[in-house]
């Protein structure tokens, strides 16, 4: 779905699964810096949007989520993931109930599969389940923002800033009033800076959550039963995850980031060496410089050089070993 805003000046799309949306408006790390600073806001209306109606839309929700809520309160922002049968994640969902629906935003290109899921798994619960991308846009607001969000407008508030469901059809005039707008690359970096992980960049067919630092904040240990909970049970409990998410500065003097996908070594091993670990996100910081997430063996040791394919990286550490 293209946004409007790729009308704006200076927009140059996204590509891959982000297109649809502005990857930069002319200068990455001014809007890197407004982010940072809490000015502006990002346009990510790329993202699905789903909703949640129905007398046990959280008690029926607690049933299959990896979070716990069953009881959460009106307003209050959670994460949460949906698992295979093996634990493995398929699915990330950004939660907040405004007291009568359930607001979830998700992937690009997740969203069919995920409402096709929902409804399979309503049996004799009293809950619609609603695919509202087509009318509601998701905008990002940085931490630290004082814009107000318009009147009516559902508003999931973290840390990192907030998330406004605004109606689709006042996109443009949210950004004539409440610009400068920043690109997705810009929330990327900040993403990549708060070792966040994106369903999709930091995961694979065969992530489990503890490898990427997601239990806690979207995995609820002390909760009922869920597809995929007797994985999570056993790694918590008797053992490790066979991988871990890491924080790496790259050499700043290559013009080229590695790709998501290159391939990591250990630099005494040097670039035929055996392989430990993948990038899963690069990006250039505007104090950072270049910097990336990757998923490496867990026993990898914490303080070793690596190469990302023929790049310098440091590391540090996100999920202990």
């Amino acid at each position: 779905m293209k946004s409007p805003l790729l009308s704006l000046p200076g927009a140059v799309p996204a590509e891959g699964v982000d297109e649809g949306v502005a990857a930069h408006y002319g200068d990455l790390f001014r809007e890197q810096r407004a982010l940072a600073d809490g000015t502006g806001f990002v346009d990510l209306s790329h993202r699905g949007v789903i909703t949640v109606t129905g007398e046990d839309r959280l008690s029926w929700l607690h049933l299959l989520l990896t979070q716990h809520v069953s009881e959460l309160p009106a307003g209050q922002a959670t994460e949460a993931l949906i698992l295979s049968a093996h634990g493995h994640i398929e699915h990330a969902l950004y939660l907040v109930d405004d007291g009568t629906t359930v607001w979830a935003h998700v992937e690009p290109g997740t969203r069919e599969a995920l409402v096709a899921y929902l409804e399979s798994m309503k049996f004799f619960y009293r809950v619609d389940v609603a695919d509202r991308t087509a009318d509601f846009a998701v905008v990002h607001l940085p931490a630290g923002s004082i814009a107000q969000a318009p009147e009516g407008v559902v508003v999931r508030e973290t840390a990192y800033g907030r998330d406004l469901f605004l109606p689709r059809e006042d996109l443009e005039s949210f950004a004539a009033t409440h610009g400068p707008a920043a690109g997705l690359l810009a929330h990327e970096a900040l993403r990549v800076e708060q070792h966040r992980p994106r369903l999709g960049f930091e995961t694979d067919h065969r992530t489990i959550p503890h490898e990427l630092g997601w239990i806690g904040t979207a995995v609820h240990l002390q909760k009922g039963c869920y597809r995929g909970q007797e994985t999570v049970a056993r790694v918590q409990n008797l053992g490790k995850p066979p991988r871990r998410l890491v924080f790496l500065h790259l050499d700043g003097s290559e013009v080229h980031l590695p790709a998501p996908g290159t391939e990591l070594r250990l630099a005494d091993e040097g670039p035929d060496g055996r392989k430990i670990g993948f990038v899963t996100t690069s990006v250039r910081h505007h104090e950072l410089g270049p910097v990336a997430l990757a998923l490496v063996k867990r026993n990898v040791p914490v303080d070793a050089r690596l190469l990302a394919g023929e790049t310098a990286a440091a590391q540090e550490t996100v999920v202990e070993p």
